[in-house]
């Protein structure tokens, strides 16, 4: 028999064209967001002061920093991107790690979480401009390495939603299913980790994306508060300082902090599409 194009699986008969299907739109956003800020600096006249041609910031990529001295303004931004994604990076897993065990733990004695959940949500409440200098002092004092404060202060602001999120999905399986497994004598071990995690992990990718997002936000505002050290941030304050000199540079320092975020929401999106679609297509 022959082979018959319309019967087949489209995302898996035209590995091509389905690549191109998700490749497109990306292109298509970026490409109205290039022509939007050329567009808008010729239409409202802006000053080359307030916003640079996008020909200008190609053109400071490759300028040497440190008065033509330095290296190359691209190298240091890949320099100082990669310094800010291991922070992020280290405060995802650990903010991730602690988000599963606190909704593990609410879970399973709900008087923990009557007591608990209200310090939760409010520690979110506090502004993380004003705990991130404390944490970095603090941490000084105590003699731990730089880059420790750091990871805390982006585990703080992703542990949360990992946090509502697990505990949401943990608990969106249906009594009917519950019934079944203690029909089947399963403990609640066996319960945990066949039917209640299988059935949340739509619900943690999600809450796993805000925590990516949130983890950069972390590190970058770690970065601004722990003096002239290597990252997003600190390269982001130098700019902000000598933006009259060369406003191209804050422009690049705040497309690299968006580009790593972007990378590390799109990292999750990655681990969502295997683990959940591997289980669906099964």
């Amino acid at each position: 028999m022959g082979y018959d194009a319309s019967r087949a699986d489209p995302g898996t008969a035209w590995p091509v064209g389905t690549a191109l299907r998700r490749v497109l739109p990306v292109a298509s956003v970026i490409l109205v967001l290039l022509g939007l800020w050329e567009g808008s600096k010729l239409l409202f006249d802006f000053s080359d002061q307030r916003l640079p041609h996008l020909a200008a910031l190609v053109e400071a990529m490759f300028t040497p920093t440190q008065g033509g001295t330095g290296p190359l303004l691209l190298v240091q931004m890949l320099v100082n991107a990669w310094a800010t994604f291991r922070i992020a990076l280290g405060g995802f897993l650990l903010g991730t790690l602690l988000g599963f065990g606190l909704a593990g733990l609410f879970l399973r004695v709900s008087v923990l979480e009557r007591g608990l959940m209200p310090y939760v949500i409010g520690s979110q409440t506090v502004p993380i401009l004003a705990i991130a200098p404390m944490v970095i002092v603090g941490f000084g004092r105590l003699g731990a390495a730089p880059w420790a404060a750091k990871v805390l202060v982006s585990t703080y602001l992703s542990f949360f939603p990992v946090t509502i999120g697990m505990l949401r999905g943990l608990r969106a399986v249906s009594p009917q299913s519950l019934d079944l497994m203690r029909s089947y004598a399963a403990s609640s071990t066996q319960t945990f980790w066949k039917l209640r995690l299988p059935s949340a992990l739509p619900f943690l990718f999600t809450s796993l994306k805000i925590a990516a997002s949130a983890s950069v936000i972390g590190a970058i505002v770690a970065e601004l508060s722990a003096g002239p050290r290597e990252g997003l941030g600190v390269m982001i304050l130098d700019a902000a300082q000598s933006y009259n000199s060369r406003p191209p540079a804050l422009y690049l320092a705040i497309l690299a902090a968006g580009l790593v975020g972007v990378t590390f929401y799109s990292l999750v999106a990655l681990a969502e599409h295997l683990v959940v679609g591997t289980r669906r297509a099964e």
